[in-house]
């Protein structure tokens, strides 16, 4: 099989789209002569924007069986000979059969396994999938695509209008700056995952006690509780939120920064994309799911007997898992990862996209 024509459908969150790239870099490099088209949600465009893995992005509809029959309509005159699915969805391979290309890879679930032409299936143990890194989820569709294996490396860049936005922002850094930690203390998936706001603060006032910080959050449009409960309980932490950053602007915040400090959320990955330091802070979800192995990554959790629930809120009722894990737990984290510097281990694969 050598393709001309590479329909690849990207995951819809944004973690998994990041966790997907080495997979995806792994079909550009194996068919750099195909023309590659990736079919995404239109919100998470952003996150591949400047990477050059597509020659093509084309926006998934909302709509019904109407929009769905249009969209295969379009795809089936392109003429794809292979197809990709990142999406675990019966629709997505419905979409890729309606859309009659050739070769279908993709995973057997939701009930679609009879809708591929190439079959994989994700392991499973007494009728439940077993906890495997998203990172080789995805590399097992590489392979089966024909691809060697892809490793580890994630891939993201930059734009220079991302690198503008931040610039005016938070301004140029400079050679001799204080440490810049960023903090992702919100996660779209439910509270369940966030650890308090009031303990970011604390944590916020010792990394400037301390080591000299400067403490930059990023706060999403629906998180504005979470920014408000952060600024009441700290003057040391400068709240991205008005207007709320672009994934763009957030990729460049956290490419130069010093540390992330992140709930379980998808910009955790950007950091691991571009090598920053990261400290990921675990509530309700299991981090067997999203390893990606990479070396400068800490992650906290307290593995109490409820956890990883893997719920939206706590089931329970009390959110021990957060509410219990206390600052300190996490400063040694980051200061552990500060001390050991900021340059070393950054992935050369990254970078910043021309104009």
């Amino acid at each position: 099989m050598t393709p001309t024509r590479i329909l690849v459908f990207v995951p819809n969150w944004v973690g998994d789209v990041v966790m997907a790239t080495a997979a995806m870099q792994a079909l550009r490099r194996r068919y750099p002569d195909a023309r590659i088209a990736h079919l995404m949600r239109p919100y998470v465009g952003d996150v591949l924007a400047g990477a050059g893995l597509a020659d093509e992005f084309i926006p998934w509809p909302d709509g019904g069986i109407g929009s769905l029959l249009g969209l295969a309509a379009r795809l089936k005159r392109e003429r794809f000979d292979l197809a990709v699915l990142f999406t675990n969805s019966f629709r997505s391979a419905l979409l890729a059969r309606l859309a009659r290309v050739t070769h279908r890879i993709g995973y057997a679930r939701d009930g679609r396994g009879w809708l591929l032409t190439h079959r994989l299936h994700a392991p499973r143990a007494e009728g439940k999938f077993t906890p495997i890194p998203a990172l080789d989820y995805y590399n097992a569709l590489a392979v089966a695509a024909g691809c060697p294996s892809p490793g580890d490396q994630l891939i993201l860049a930059t734009t220079p209008e991302d690198e503008a936005a931040i610039d005016q922002r938070i301004g140029a850094r400079k050679a001799g700056d204080a440490p810049l930690v960023v903090f992702n203390p919100g996660a779209n998936y439910g509270s369940a995952k966030c650890w308090p706001a009031e303990k970011y603060a604390a944590l916020a006032d010792r990394l400037v006690r301390e080591r000299g910080a400067r403490v930059v959050a990023s706060l999403g449009p629906k998180e504005r509780a979470i920014a408000e409960r952060l600024a009441t309980a700290t003057q040391n932490v400068e709240i991205c939120i008005d207007p709320p950053l672009g994934l763009g602007p957030l990729k460049a915040l956290v490419r130069r920064c010093d540390l992330l400090v992140t709930n379980d959320t998808g910009p955790r990955h950007f950091a691991a994309a571009f090598g920053v330091p990261v400290v990921t802070v675990f509530g309700s979800s299991d981090p067997a799911w999203t390893d990606t192995r990479f070396a400068r990554e800490r992650n906290v959790m307290l593995k109490l007997d409820c956890q990883p629930c893997m719920k939206r809120t706590c089931p329970l009722g009390h959110h021990n898992c957060m509410n219990q894990l206390e600052p300190d737990r996490v400063y040694d984290a980051a200061a552990m990862l500060l001390g050991e510097g900021t340059k070393a281990g950054r992935h050369e694969g990254t970078k910043i996209a021309g104009p």
